[in-house]
């Protein structure tokens, strides 16, 4: 099965009260609807195992997803992929952060068509990686599990101990990566407003 057929599952991470942001950003009104509706809409069509890691579920019933809270609680991000790669039902789970409202589903696809052997397939932009918008293959838990043992709890931390696969604007024929902007203040989501103000016209 190659690439662009093996499934993956989809694992949305959402957490509580953004300290920047004043509220939670993933029910923010974005133009008439929540910002993880946004999320929820854009990958709905890839997967067949779609759900979210959240400890507070009882703020995302509308959503009307799977729920399931963290296995191993108290390790930030990190306690969150691990138990979306536990939880996955596919090989493969593609991992979002719940305040991405620009993500595309075109972009999830090519990124999958490049998993070849890697473990993780991961946007990487001036040098940063973005770990809450990449691919990870279950072969990754183990490695996760002795980060989280030895507090190492930096999302990136189990990196050095599998195999990544970083994706460079070009890989994906981007000139920037504007799909892997978050709302961690208003004043990012006055420019996401224009943006998606934009496309609609």
């Amino acid at each position: 099965m190659s690439n662009r057929e093996t499934p993956f599952s989809i694992a949305i991470l959402a957490g509580g009260q953004s300290r920047r942001m004043g509220q939670n950003k993933a029910l923010i009104n974005l133009l008439g609807k929540p910002v993880l509706r946004w999320v929820i809409d854009a990958v709905a069509s890839l997967s067949d195992d779609i759900f979210l890691v959240t400890n507070t579920p009882e703020s995302y019933r509308a959503f009307q997803l799977p729920m399931v809270g963290d296995i191993l609680p108290g390790n930030a991000a990190l306690g969150g992929i691990h138990t979306a790669v536990a939880t996955a039902r596919h090989p493969w789970v593609m991992l979002l952060a719940c305040d991405m409202p620009l993500i595309r589903a075109d972009i999830i696809r090519a990124m999958a068509a490049q998993r070849g052997d890697a473990d993780v397939v991961v946007p990487r932009i001036a040098g940063r990686a973005e770990p809450l918008h990449a691919l990870y293959r279950k072969t990754c838990r183990a490695a996760i599990e002795a980060s989280i043992a030895a507090q190492q709890l930096r999302v990136i931390s189990f990196f050095e101990a599998v195999a990544v696969r970083y994706i460079s604007p070009a890989d994906l024929g981007e000139p920037n990566f504007n799909f892997l902007t978050n709302l961690n203040t208003p004043e990012d989501l006055q420019r996401v407003t224009k943006i998606l103000e934009n496309q609609q016209t």
